[in-house]
């Protein structure tokens, strides 16, 4: 496993980072993890990327209906 040195963060990040962590009941360096690998994370579905981008955590607070997917069309006859 890889390690990162994140220089010359300010002070207020730090801070918030550390709200967060606490909020969530972890380290400053795990809840940095999490930050980044949902950062570079590709989303599984398109409507996943909607709820990131538009989500309750945005201010908007959406329902996606769930669709049970179906057969690919038939083209060989």
């Amino acid at each position: 496993m890889a390690n990162l040195s994140v220089r010359k963060l300010d002070s207020e990040t730090v801070s918030r980072l550390r709200v967060r962590a606490a909020q969530h009941g972890v380290s400053m360096e795990e809840e940095a993890r999490r930050i980044l690998k949902r950062a570079v994370a590709a989303p599984e579905r398109i409507g996943e990327l909607a709820l990131q981008l538009f989500g309750p955590e945005n201010g908007v607070d959406l329902e996606l209906d769930v669709h049970v997917p179906h057969e690919p069309m038939n083209f060989s006859k």
